[in-house]
């Protein structure tokens, strides 16, 4: 095993994967709970939606474990289910059945591009500037997450769109004493900080009353029959829902890549020339994943950021997923005890998560507007939409944009033209309001 994953190249060991991979699930437990009730709106049935949730989290994340053997979990992303629940279904009028369609036709399209390279071709026609703020901006949005899950920060009713939140709730202030418990443990190197904070916190929330006991702690996985092999692809190819499909495709091609480039970027596995060695290995393993989701009964799925908390505690090889793919696989009988863990616990991870993904800020060139102004609006755009593929498209086309106005274009890698396009084709088919 320890060859199969490369441990001694990686400097890693069982108990540093084991950790990471045990820290990882825990802050994305909660996709669990979460994405059965946003795909409710759109007519899923809830329980068997459960199943279908751990079933896709468990099938990518063990293909990118043994496939791809990087410490990158993968899930059912969140924006894709909220934009078929609530713009595809909701708003548009199509059955839940034709977007899922939709998913599976996504996951034909990125299996396709990913074999014959031209995903990892596009990924390493990045700047490193963009790469850069990728990161960043994904550090930055994931702390936001925190914060607001922990309720430290509220959304605001009038005038400021955020405002701070009711710091004298019990779980805020447990939440602030599990960063700084968090902190103090990293910053005496103690092994497992992460997961000791969530846990600590877990336990006193529990004692304090604030949260429930499960009812129960084992139980059967509801049966999936009722969303199994439901999809509408009949529908789904009517030409009248292509925007649709484009969107679903673009909006996951994006936020894959833009996922994997930072995490490989904060877990030091990108080469000299900022690019993920083999990086259609992972991208294969979201595709192939996107495959079985709909067929499974759920949506789009991917690498998800979350995988951080995991690579901050040391998380370097598949081996991390393997742990995840584990827990995941233990979740179908005991999902009441693997979903105890409140957001005020699992936040703190991901608040101080963010503090370390934003050294590459420190690489851009300041000096330089046309290498600046793209990763400024990548950062920033991502937070301020709540939404990490508007961020980099928005990056993406200000970076060729300036290039080309500034008599730079020769820069511009061919692939960042492609990628821009791409970009400009999302604004165009996006369902406006």
């Amino acid at each position: 095993m320890k060859k199969f994953f490369e441990f001694d190249r990686h400097n890693t060991s069982y108990k540093q994967e084991t950790i990471a991979g045990i820290t990882t699930f825990l802050t994305m437990a909660y996709i669990i709970i979460v994405n059965p009730a946003i795909l409710e709106n759109a007519g899923i049935p809830r329980a068997p939606q459960v199943t279908a949730t751990i079933l896709a989290a468990l099938f990518g994340t063990v293909i990118m474990a043994l496939w791809a053997k990087r410490p990158f979990a993968i899930a059912p992303y969140m924006s894709e289910n909220a934009f078929i629940a609530f713009v595809v279904v909701k708003v548009m009028g199509y059955t839940w059945q034709v977007a899922l369609g939709a998913v599976f036709i996504a996951g034909c399209l990125f299996t396709i591009l990913t074999i014959f390279k031209i995903r990892s071709w596009l990924a390493e026609s990045i700047p490193m500037s963009l790469k850069g703020s990728f990161a960043v901006g994904i550090g930055l949005f994931i702390t936001f997450i925190g914060l607001n899950e922990t309720g430290i920060v509220a959304l605001g009713v009038q005038g400021a769109p955020v405002k701070l939140g009711n710091i004298s709730q019990p779980s805020a202030l447990l939440a602030a004493a599990g960063v700084m418990l968090v902190v103090v443990l990293l910053s005496r190197r103690v092994h497992g900080a992460m997961l000791i904070g969530i846990v600590t916190i877990t336990i006193l929330s529990i004692v304090l009353g604030i949260t429930p006991l499960p009812k129960e702690i084992v139980s059967m996985p509801p049966s999936i029959s009722p969303i199994l092999l439901k999809l509408d692809l009949a529908g789904a190819m009517d030409i009248k829902f292509f925007p649709v499909v484009m969107v679903i495709f673009i909006m996951a091609f994006l936020d894959t890549i833009g996922t994997l480039i930072g995490l490989s970027m904060r877990a030091d596995l990108l080469d000299k020339d900022g690019n993920l060695p083999e990086i259609e290995k992972p991208m294969l393993a979201d595709a192939v994943a996107t495959m079985v989701a709909p067929l499974l009964g759920t949506t789009t799925t991917g690498a998800y950021i979350e995988s951080a908390a995991g690579i901050e505690e040391g998380g370097r090889t598949g081996f991390t997923a393997l742990v995840v793919a584990a827990l995941f696989g233990l979740s179908l009988f005991f999902a009441p005890l693997f979903t105890i863990v409140p957001p005020h616990a699992y936040g703190i991870a991901l608040i101080v998560i963010g503090s370390f993904m934003i050294r590459p800020i420190s690489q851009l060139n300041f000096d330089d507007m046309t290498e600046l102004i793209p990763a400024f609006l990548t950062i920033v755009l991502m937070i301020f939409t709540y939404n990490i593929g508007v961020g980099m498209t928005a990056g993406m086309i200000t970076y060729v944009v300036l290039k080309a106005l500034t008599g730079r274009a020769s820069e511009v890698k061919p692939g960042m033209w492609v990628l821009a396009a791409l970009s400009v084709t999302l604004f165009i088919f996006l369902p406006k309001g």
